[in-house]
Order: C-alpha cells, then structure tokens, then sequence
C-alpha cells in the first residue's frame, strides 16, 4: 500500500510485486480561493484518509491485513502534507507489524512512469504544480540535468490562472484558451546553462494581463509558447548528451498536447522514443508510491520508524536507486 500526501492530492494505492495495480484512489483538497494553504491540505487529508484506504482496499478486493508493505511519500512536499500520510504510514505500519518504506516523490514519479509506458531507460521531463526537471539514470541514481531555479511552470500557470479568474488547476483553461490565441507577446525566456526560471515570467505574464491591452487567448497562448520552449531547450540538450534511448514526459502538467507534441518533436529528432504517462499516473498517486515501495523493499530498502521523518526538501539524486543497478 502507497500513501501520497505531498501536495493537495492525496492519494491511496495498491500495487503487486507483479508490477499490477490493483488500486489508484485520489481524493483531491481544492481550495476555496488562493494557492495550497499547507494546513488545509493536511487537514483535509487527516479528515479523508480513512475513507480512501476504505475505498482502496474495496477497489483491490483486500483486507488492511492482507497489505505486506506500507510505503508513504517521504518528501520533497509541503510540510503538514507530508507528516499526515507519514503518520498514517506509521500506524498502520506498527498495528500491522509490517514494513515501512519511505519514497522520494519524484522518484515514484519516474517509476511509476517507466512501468505505465514499458520505457526502460528513458530521460525523463516531469513537470508539475511542484516540481520541474530533466532526469536520468546513471551510477547508481537519478541525475538531474536541468532544474527549476525558483517556481516549478505548473505553479506558474495556475498561479496566472487565478490572476485571471480562469479555472483551478490552471492549465486545462489556458489551454483550451491557447488554441484561439495567435499573437507570441514578448515575455522573459530565462534559460540559464541548464537550468530554468518562471518567476520573472509569471510577473510578466500578470501585468501584462493587468494592463488589458491583449486577448485573454493570446496571452494564454504566449504563456505557453515560452514556458514550452524552455523546457524543451532544456530536454533536448540533455537528450543530446546523454544519448539515452527514451524520453519519457510525466507530471500533471505533462497532459497538455502542445507538451507534448514538443516532446515528440525533440525525441524524434534525436532517434528516442518518446513516452507519455497516463494521466491517472502522471499526477500526485498512491500507486506510484507503492510500486516505489516495491522495488525498494526487494532491494533490501526498508525505513526504520525512528528515521521515518519526513522531509521536506528530499532531492532527487539523493536516492540510491539500487534497484536499477
């Protein structure tokens, strides 16, 4: 069982060592206006945490006493979040006697990703309300080869859409919005070596929509077209020097088709194939942090409860992905 409590999702899910899933439930905190509060989020997950491990074992046709494994997101993610789903771990963990194994969230990410499409060694892109970077297997971990300096472009298109009063999650509306916009307004590009930055966009992509000059439609489209390409200025350097043989898109954010269509553009021209997570995968799950969990524990990865802290700013390449040597 895999307990995902990083963000506003929170998430249950059931997976076999078999690489089968036998349930995905999410039970989504939105908030009446603003971002995340972190509080809230933990709340509503303190408040729903019962009732979807109830409907998750319903879903795998299981009993709580039949789950072998308790994983749980261990970090990166918002504070309050994460201690709630750790604790929940915690407790069914010692009622059950069963093992506990923390997950890096980003990590779940790729794997649940390379399980989902059957990609074996691919350079991942995942982008999210939380997260945004380029990734690769190498020695023993996850290398990142290009990261967010300041916001992730998830947080940056939601936090556009609630300056123009689009609908919560951001991108879906901007979206559907782009496709009727064809004016490219000028907007920061801020890509530095390898890595990225949206702060500056955002700010600009604000006033410009405070300024009433242009369409909602094209500045839905500019926002895209910029952050697009970044990333896939990004990705494709990264794909030129690593050579590896996939490229694999996840993330929320990794639903939309302009993405998408520049990551297929890029892998085509660099002889990779090119994968696209399902989206019941791609955002925040509990079945990600199970199958995580999975190859952990068959790697001799277990999480002692007196370390099982959680950790807010667990990077990526901090991980010792020995299930990949």
């Amino acid at each position: 069982m895999g307990i995902e409590s990083t963000a506003d999702n929170l998430g249950i899910g059931i997976a076999s060592s078999d690489g089968i899933i036998l349930a995905n439930i999410v039970k989504v905190h939105v908030p009446k206006e603003g971002g995340i509060h972190p509080r809230e989020a933990a709340r509503h997950h303190s408040e729903y945490i019962g009732e979807t491990i109830s409907r998750a074992l319903e879903q795998a046709k299981m009993k709580i006493n039949e789950v072998d494994l308790i994983a749980f997101s261990q970090g990166p993610g918002l504070g309050p979040c994460l201690r709630t789903g750790a604790t929940a771990a915690r407790a069914i963990s010692s009622y059950l006697k069963k093992p506990l194994i923390g997950v890096n969230h980003c990590v779940s990410h790729i794997e649940i990703g390379r399980l989902a499409t059957k990609a074996n060694d691919p350079l991942t892109l995942y982008v999210s309300g939380g997260n945004t970077l380029v990734s690769g297997y190498e020695s023993g971990r996850y290398r990142i080869y290009g990261e967010t300096l300041d916001i992730a472009i998830g947080n940056c298109l939601d936090t556009f859409a609630r300056a123009a009063k689009l609908e919560y999650p951001g991108g879906p509306a901007i979206e559907q919005l782009a496709l009727m916009g064809s004016k490219l307004i000028s907007l920061p590009y801020a890509v530095k070596g390898m890595d990225m930055s949206f702060s500056g966009l955002l700010t600009a992509i604000i006033n410009e929509y405070k300024n009433g000059k242009h369409s909602i439609a094209d500045l839905c489209f500019s926002l895209q077209e910029t952050g697009y390409a970044a990333l896939g200025e990004v990705t494709e350097r990264a794909l030129a020097h690593t050579k590896k043989p996939e490229l694999l898109l996840t993330g929320g954010v990794g639903a939309n088709k302009r993405l998408r269509n520049i990551i297929k553009s890029i892998a085509e021209e660099h002889g990779a194939q090119p994968y696209y997570v399902p989206i019941n995968y791609a955002t925040d799950n509990g079945a990600m942090i199970a199958w995580t969990g999975i190859l952990a524990y068959q790697n001799g990865l277990i999480t002692p409860i007196e370390k099982s802290f959680v950790d807010p700013k667990w990077r990526l390449d901090e991980v010792e992905a020995k299930w990949r040597a």
